[in-house]
């Protein structure tokens, strides 16, 4: 990950991504919501007590709201390769937890200290090459029992590889296959994972959203989301 890429990106990064995503007739918050609120469902059904959150790659923090909604008892850390990213994150939402400033291909964290790790369309931005490592340094961070969920990007759905290819801070994106991504959660360490697909179903066929319950099995969804535990 470039610090000094998303610096660059951190502040035109909200009109930028709204600009972008205006096709599927939602903004960003409806994004960012759905993740957390499928992460709380993940969760329950995991029977997983909540108590530390760490979101890795938390950018200017617009899932912090989501956080507070969903997860209201729970202590939230924004990481990021970011400087200028926090900043703007610490602006945005303050009194909004604990801030983690990446560097030297390390999370500033001691081990086991979080009960979820969350992270959201970061790791197509993260060199293939370095992806088990990074998994490894999630798992170092999460406790045992722990649950690690990262949304991603589906290469597979020709609309989401449209709308990344022609997005500016995704310049550098490399999309990735979710049966590659839960080959490298195994490879890092990570027990079980596997993969649900999300996002189905634009504004226009909202009145269809019900059914993406059923659909995570289908590889289609605009998203997906990598679920593993730690041993």
């Amino acid at each position: 990950m470039d610090n000094a890429e998303f610096d660059g990106f951190a502040d035109a990064y909200d009109d930028q991504h709204r600009e972008n995503i205006a096709v599927t007739g939602e903004g960003p918050e409806y994004f960012a919501e759905y993740k957390i609120d499928r992460l709380r469902q993940i969760v329950e059904t995991a029977g997983i007590e909540v108590s530390q959150i760490c979101d890795f790659g938390s950018g200017i923090g617009n899932s912090i709201p989501f956080f507070r909604r969903y997860f209201p008892e729970a202590t939230l850390t924004s990481a990021d390769v970011s400087a200028r990213s926090l900043e703007l994150c610490r602006k945005r939402q303050p009194w909004s937890g604990n801030y983690l400033l990446i560097e030297d291909h390390r999370i500033p964290s001691e081990a086991a200290a979080f009960d979820v790790v969350f992270s959201a369309c970061v790791f197509h931005h993260i060199p293939h090459g370095e992806h088990v490592m990074w998994l490894k340094e999630l798992r170092r961070i999460t406790r045992p029992g722990g649950l690690v969920a990262i949304f991603e990007h589906n290469p597979l759905n020709p609309l989401t590889v449209h709308a990344v290819n022609t997005c500016p801070f995704d310049v550098n994106a490399k999309l990735i296959f979710a049966r590659d991504l839960a080959k490298r959660l195994a490879a890092a360490g990570w027990s079980s994972p596997r993969i649900q697909y999300n996002l189905f179903f634009p504004r226009a066929l909202a009145l269809l959203r019900p059914l993406e319950a059923r659909l995570g099995w289908f590889p289609l969804g605009a998203q997906y989301v990598a679920i593993a535990r730690t041993p």
